[in-house]
């Protein structure tokens, strides 16, 4: 049984925004199935895009919409092929997300249904064993439809109407037509699998986005292959920055490529940048500042490969990059968070030294654990002085921690190939 969720509140621009969309057609989010999709399929609902406006475009079936619109129901339960079928008196669907985990929160969309929006919804989740969901027909391409009675019978062994509310039947507000967000937190630790979107009685939603942080199985993983132990599908998240003026952190350990410079952290440019610029002896720019932004690994673990990527920071990439390692209790992560991150320079281990970057590139380097073996729970990149990074992969070896010793006492480090463990 799940942990009881708090009833979901509309809200403004929530942090939970800036995580992973697990339901997205982008991370292989799928939608099982739907009563209806008259006007519009269901699988716009998980585009990964944001919906468009179309006042003059029709099909044969209606005015064309760019997200999920059913029929107007003018009984209980619609027909298919002719004949009634049993689909509650409301319409709905299931989606299958492409990125499990945990669920921080959703976003209702219903920009430009204005007149044909879905006046009530409700979110319910399940958790469900890999293999054993039904076999559901494939959808394919459809409009103009409803579910078939073949399609109900199979759906109905998920047994889907029990499974947990997270957001209970709650009115959807219509804001502006083309930014009509409607936001709702979830206070529930549990993983989840497929989720089941409610709309009462019927009508049209734009973009559901579910969004979260991912579960690995970390067990089933092949200790010969190193991971991206910070990726957001995985459980990776940022848990502190100095700035995010124009894309957050988080955005930097999403899933796959990135697709824009819209998609990658980029802070504002530094105020306190000099007047003319000058380089030292060495090559870099005497600059008084940097950003930095801090993550929490996926799992513990030894990072050997790092790849910075800047790809699409054509002319705001910044000038180099260095990235630390840290072990971190729970309770002293939040402790940092409530100190903004001043954690004594002596707890950061150097995972890479200060390095050069260039422009709309991938940069793949080796990190200083190579032959140290340091075993980290939490990792800091630092750019100098600003700009945008478009992706960030810490490729490693996970590991468990044998534990630390007290906070004033040094770490001990592990090399996970040779089974070579020694205090520092």
């Amino acid at each position: 049984m799940a942990d009881l969720p708090r009833e979901g509140k509309l809200a403004r621009s929530p942090d939970f925004t800036q995580l992973i969309d697990m339901a997205s057609e982008s991370v292989g989010g799928k939608i099982l199935f739907a009563t209806d999709d008259f006007f519009a399929p269901a699988e716009n609902l998980i585009k990964s895009d944001s919906p468009r406006r179309g006042d003059d475009e029709y099909t044969e079936f209606g005015k064309w919409a760019d997200g999920w619109e059913t029929r107007r129901r003018r009984a209980p339960a619609a027909l298919s092929n002719g004949r009634p079928s049993a689909s509650a008196g409301h319409d709905w669907c299931v989606i299958k997300l492409g990125v499990q985990g945990t669920i921080r929160g959703f976003d209702v969309d219903i920009s430009y249904f204005p007149g044909d929006y879905a006046p009530r919804i409700s979110i319910q989740a399940a958790n469900l064993e890999e293999g054993k969901e039904p076999e559901i027909p494939q959808r394919g391409v459809r409009m103009g439809v409803a579910a078939t009675p073949e399609e109900l019978e199979a759906v109905a062994e998920l047994r889907s109407s029990d499974w947990d509310l997270l957001v209970p039947m709650t009115e959807l507000k219509p804001e502006k037509p083309a930014s009509s967000h409607n936001y709702f937190p979830v206070n529930s630790q549990q993983k989840w699998t497929h989720v089941r979107l409610n709309m009462f009685p019927d009508g049209g939603i734009a973009r559901l986005r579910v969004y979260g942080v991912g579960h690995k199985d970390w067990t089933a993983a092949d200790p010969k292959e190193p991971l991206d132990l910070v990726a957001m599908a995985y459980g990776g998240a940022c848990v502190g920055f100095s700035n995010a003026h124009f894309g957050h952190p988080n955005k930097m350990i999403g899933v796959g490529p990135p697709r824009s410079a819209a998609d990658g952290w980029e802070t504002a440019r530094r105020p306190d940048r000099p007047p003319v610029l000058e380089l030292n002896g060495d090559g870099e720019l005497l600059i008084p500042g940097c950003e930095w932004a801090v993550f929490r690994l996926a799992h513990p673990g030894v990072i050997t490969q790092i790849e910075v990527d800047t790809t699409y920071f054509k002319g705001n990439s910044p000038a180099s990059c260095s990235l630390d390692g840290c072990i971190l209790t729970t309770q002293e992560e939040e402790d940092m968070i409530r100190q903004k991150w001043d954690l004594p320079g002596h707890r950061w281990k150097a995972l890479l030294p200060v390095t050069q970057l260039s422009p709309h590139r991938s940069h793949v380097l080796d990190s200083l654990t190579l032959e140290l073996q340091d075993v980290v729970t939490h990792a800091r990149l630092t750019i100098c002085p600003d700009g945008g990074v478009s992706r960030l992969r810490l490729k490693g070896f996970p590991s468990s921690i044998c534990l630390l010793r007290p906070r004033d006492k040094p770490m001990m480090r592990f090399s996970v190939k040779a089974g070579f463990r020694s205090n520092l």
